[in-house]
């Protein structure tokens, strides 16, 4: 109610309307902003105007950086999680947002992305999540009468099936573009080795070692993936692999949630989602359920009391359920129930109610350094699905790496 309050006390004081204007690299939800989210805003805080100015995303970072140093950005800034928003918020380009009395709709993990490494400086509003997975083609389940499999055993037994039978590839993924086998193959079954924020916790202490077996093993499994993949897999790209899947030619579809919206497009089809199968039956179960974007206030916005409106109202159940049914596969944080619409995406985030969630291993604190981790993590996954290295060597290559510059594993 308070927050209610204050919205109000803050739009009735603008003599003149306020232009807030919001810089994201989501270039894609261009229309949602201004069809849905703006006019649900601007109908509740008569006096703010907000305009969603987007640039495209292999150019945002050092666009904003930019226009940052040039005092030309947007009142509100789009946050990429942990490292590089942390560094605007250091550099002093964002404001603390901790006292915000909205942040108390989020848990702790949803606002890890965006706090200092002692968690005292909340700087971005966290907006939402995705969520790791397979997607599979349903008709050709029932064509070849293979059930969903929830263990590793049973994952493998389909994937032969598929393969024995030879009407579908048995799973859409290339290596050719790298990212993909370490965010939808490494980081997407992982979690069930090294049990969710646990083992993460426990590496970053440095009280696990990327040599231990819960951070090696996952990569033997992907070293069974290649015999299923496909011809050519090692040229195939991250479009390839997509156009596969919609096209019907491949039975699974190793994914993050962010395809749904995509897939439903594309897929003539009915799709169904299963979560990483745990490595034994009875197992508790963990998911990358990755915090991907949050939104927060440049510090040198003329008109900090309607940005922080605006925060407020993001923080709000209104704005989670708009978002979270508008753009399905980006799961709002808020602690807020939203009844989700789409198939697909209940199916993503009914996960999170089954299983512990995790983010992803290399993305807070691990990869800061030289050699970068996260980077590394792809190499390593695609040496470790072509076989060309052993997950054992995998392993002491990426400690060596780490250790080369990270105290805690010195």
């Amino acid at each position: 109610m308070a927050m209610v309050t204050t919205a109000l006390a803050t739009s009735g004081a603008f003599a003149q309307d306020v232009t807030l204007t919001i810089e994201s690299w989501r270039n894609d939800d261009l229309v949602l902003w201004q069809e849905k989210i703006i006019p649900a805003f601007e109908a509740a805080h008569p006096g703010i105007k907000v305009k969603f100015s987007p640039t495209a995303p292999t150019e945002y970072n050092a666009a904003l950086n930019s226009k940052l140093d040039a005092g030309s950005a947007g009142d509100i800034i789009t946050c990429r999680p942990f490292d590089t928003s942390l560094a605007l918020f250091e550099a002093g380009h964002l404001v603390d947002l901790a006292d915000m009395e909205a942040m108390s709709n989020f848990s702790d993990v949803a606002k890890s992305a965006w706090q200092t490494d002692d968690s005292k400086a909340s700087f971005c509003v966290p907006m939402a999540s995705v969520i790791h997975g397979f997607i599979y083609n349903k008709d050709a389940f029932k064509e070849l009468g293979v059930e969903v499999p929830t263990t590793e055993a049973e994952f493998f037994a389909v994937l032969d099936k598929f393969k024995e039978d030879g009407s579908y590839i048995p799973m859409a993924m290339g290596t050719n573009d790298q990212w993909e086998a370490a965010t939808m193959g490494y980081n997407n079954i992982g979690p069930n080795y090294w049990k969710g924020e646990s083992g993460r916790a426990a590496l970053i202490a440095g009280a696990q070692k990327l040599t231990d077996a819960p951070w090696v093993q996952p990569y033997a499994t992907l070293a069974r993936w290649g015999e299923y993949l496909g011809d050519g897999y090692e040229a195939q790209t991250y479009p390839d692999s997509q156009n596969l899947f919609t096209l019907g030619r491949a039975a699974i579809y190793p994914a993050g949630s962010w395809e749904i919206a995509g897939f439903n497009a594309q897929a003539d089809f009915e799709m169904g989602a299963f979560k990483p199968p745990v490595r034994n039956a009875g197992d508790t179960c963990y998911i990358s359920d990755h915090t991907d974007i949050g939104i927060g206030m440049n510090a040198a916005t003329p008109n900090p009391e309607a940005a922080k409106t605006f925060l407020a109202w993001v923080a709000s159940p209104e704005f989670a359920d708009i978002f979270g049914n508008s753009v399905p596969g980006f799961f709002p944080l808020s602690n807020a129930p939203v009844e989700l619409e789409d198939p697909l995406a209940k199916e993503f985030v009914s996960w999170r109610g089954e299983c512990e969630s995790t983010i992803r291993s290399t993305y807070q604190i691990l990869s800061r350094g030289t050699p970068n981790l996260e980077t590394e993590t792809w190499g390593a996954s695609v040496a470790a699905i072509k076989g060309t290295e052993t997950p054992e060597a995998l392993g002491q290559k990426l400690q060596e790496g780490l250790a080369s510059w990270y105290a805690p594993h010195q």
